[in-house]
Formats: structure tokens, C-alpha cells, sequence
């Protein structure tokens, strides 16, 4: 591993500048959520410190010449000036951009493979690619060295889903009484209703939902990427968001009696409500309606997809109707529903009954 000499097009840019900038990139150009930023920050900078580390190592094993430490003949090399040929690099050569080639990934992903499970290492390599192909794309790098590597294999679960009866059961815990019931009830038919992820619930604005006429009842989501999509809304989840809107201006700071004034779903305390407490509460009346204590929003949502397909929806409504931008992604609920229909028909045709001895 060594860096490019004075005069080559990196420039001397360092790891964590380009990681800077990319980031910067992928929010102002991409448009990708706060969450994959956030994501990818920290898969980068994970191995930005591993790359000084690894530098800083390699530097207390070699001489003192290639410590930088001024020879008899000669002088130290200057800051960002290149070691001589066969000599470790300093920290600085090895935390600069082009200092990340194969055998430094390598070395990174076997370090993860002692404490990180496939998924993860697959997500980390994702990220180291996508940096050094921007990187690539600028002239900043000869090549991605990152494309060298090879992906564990991972298996991906399939989507786990309620059945019918339990989801209704769900749907059914909260309570009418209070307005905090109402918010909820009308939170669980959205998401299971209209798929949505939880953030996209939680970014709705009384503006987004369009209640008239009432059998053409939408939703207006932006999902990932700041990308639009118009979502219908059931008879169920329509209902259950009238009789919330009812109260909803119960739900108010007990101080100023100041709420969110364009949220469409608020806390108790009258601010838009949050991912975490989104999350919380699926969680409880998963538990008490479905006997489901690991329940989460996502799930609500696989419920959506796998019971359109199951009804008779086409794969590619289904995805525009998730916001998917593969189809792929959409198919994984082809494989729910096979799984479903073989258990029922173990379960009832009579030729797939096993007979007992005669």
C-alpha cells in the first residue's frame, strides 16, 4: 500500500475528507434520508479509524528511518510527502484516499468477520463501495478497490406477517376513550392499511391526507429519498383517522396548551410524534392483541403486502403502492404467500394428510 506521489490528481485528500464530502453528496444530490446518512457515516468512519489504527501499528514496527526520523545523509520526509519504496507508510499516507486498496479492505473485513454478523459486513462493504466509486467517478482514485471484495452470503429472513384474525385483533386494543386510543388505533390501521414505514407515518401533515370524496380517500407520503407517492386509504384506516382528528386537539403541551400545528399524529404533550414511541406502542398491543411482544411497525407493513397478494393484487401495484424501487424487493412477499398456502394445504386438503399404517 502506498500513496501517489507529489503531483498525481488526489491532491493529498484525506480519508475523512472524502468521507465529508460524500456525505455532503448523498444529502444534497442523492436526497437519501437522514437514516441512510447517518448509516453510512457510521460504516465510514468505522473504517476511517480503522485505517489509522492499522497505520499507526505498522508505524512502532518499522525503523527509524521509515518513522520519519532524519537519517545520517539525509532529512526527514515532509509532511504528505510519500515514503520511499518498501517502507510502511506513515498515518497520514494511510488515512489519505488512495491509500485504501485491497489488501487494507481485506484486512478490515476480516477484523469485522470476529464480532459482526453478514448482514452487517455486507452492509459495510456496500458503503466502502459506493464511497470509492464516487471517489472513482471524481478522479480521485485509479480504481475501486472495493469491488475486489467478496460479499458474505447472507440469508435474508422472509418478512414476517400477521394472519388475518390476529392482525384484526390488533387493530382492536386501543381504547375509544381517550384521545391518545383514538391516535393510536388510527396509527395501527395506517401503517397496516396503507403499508406504510414508521417514518413515513410519523412525517404525515394534516395537509397529506385527502378525506373526500370518501371512497377516493388518499394519502400523500414522502418516502425514501424525499420521493412522493399517493397512497389510498381503506374505509378502516379512513374511519379511524376521523374519529382521531375529532380530539385531536386534546393532545396539547399541559403547560401552553401549544401543539404541532401541522402533524397529523401528535404526542401527548401536543409535538409530532416520534419513531421510538411509534415503535413502543406496536410493540404493546402487538403483544396484547397477538400474543406478539416482538411486533414492530415493519411487520404491520409485511402484513399489508402479503394479504394484497394473497387477495389477488398484482406484484406491481403492491410495489408502487410500497414505495419499492426494485421489484425485487416486492417479490420476497411471493415467497410468504407460497410458504402460507403449503401450510394450508397441509393442513386441510386430504390428500396431503399423512395416512396412518393400514
Amino acid at each position: 500500500m502506498h500513496a501517489r506521489r507529489s503531483g498525481d490528481r488526489s491532491g493529498g485528500t484525506t480519508l475523512e475528507q472524502a468521507i465529508a464530502r460524500f456525505l455532503t453528496y448523498l444529502t444534497a444530490e442523492r436526497r437519501a434520508s437522514r437514516h441512510t446518512v447517518a448509516a453510512y457515516r457510521r460504516d465510514l468512519e468505522q473504517l476511517a479509524r480503522f485505517a489509522r489504527e492499522k497505520a499507526a501499528a505498522n508505524a512502532d514496527h518499522r525503523p527509524a528511518r521509515a518513522r520519519g526520523k532524519a537519517p545520517a545523509t539525509g532529512k526527514a520526509p515532509a509532511p504528505g510527502e510519500a515514503s520511499a519504496p518498501g517502507e510502511a507508510p506513515s498515518p497520514d499516507e494511510a488515512t489519505a484516499v488512495d491509500g485504501l486498496d485491497v489488501l487494507l479492505l481485506r484486512s478490515w473485513l476480516g477484523s469485522l468477520a470476529r464480532t459482526h454478523a453478514p448482514a452487517s459486513i455486507a452492509r459495510k462493504v456496500g458503503a466502502a463501495r459506493a464511497l470509492l466509486r464516487y471517489l472513482e467517478r471524481r478522479g480521485e482514485v485509479d480504481k475501486n478497490a472495493a469491488a475486489q471484495l467478496a460479499l458474505p452470503k447472507v440469508r435474508r429472513p422472509l418478512p414476517t406477517f400477521l394472519d388475518v384474525d390476529a392482525a384484526a385483533e390488533v387493530m382492536e386494543i386501543p381504547g375509544a376513550e381517550t384521545a391518545e386510543g383514538l391516535r393510536d388505533r388510527a396509527m395501527l390501521e395506517t401503517l397496516y392499511g396503507a403499508g406504510l414505514r414508521v417514518s413515513e407515518l410519523c412525517g404525515l401533515d394534516l395537509t397529506h391526507v385527502d378525506r373526500r370524496p370518501a371512497d377516493r380517500a388518499a394519502v400523500r407520503v414522502v418516502g425514501k429519498g424525499d420521493k412522493e407517492r399517493i397512497v389510498p386509504l381503506g374505509s378502516h384506516a379512513l374511519a379511524a383517522i376521523e374519529r382521531y382528528l375529532e380530539r385531536r386537539d386534546e393532545l396539547a403541551d399541559p403547560t401552553t396548551g401549544a401543539r404541532d400545528p401541522r402533524a397529523l399524529f401528535l404526542s401527548r404533550r401536543g409535538a409530532r410524534i416520534g419513531v421510538r414511541r411509534v415503535q413502543a406502542l406496536v410493540q404493546r398491543y402487538g403483544a396484547l392483541g397477538a400474543g406478539r411482544a416482538d411486533l414492530h411497525p415493519h411487520a404491520l407493513r409485511h402484513t399489508c403486502a402479503t394479504h394484497l397478494l394473497d387477495g389477488g393484487a398484482d406484484l406491481r401495484a403492491i410495489q408502487k403502492l410500497l414505495g419499492h424501487a426494485s421489484l425485487a424487493t416486492t417479490q420476497r412477499y411471493t415467497h410468504v404467500s407460497i410458504d402460507h398456502l403449503l401450510k394450508v394445504y397441509d393442513a386441510a386438503h386430504p390428500m396431503a394428510r399423512k395416512r396412518g399404517p393400514a
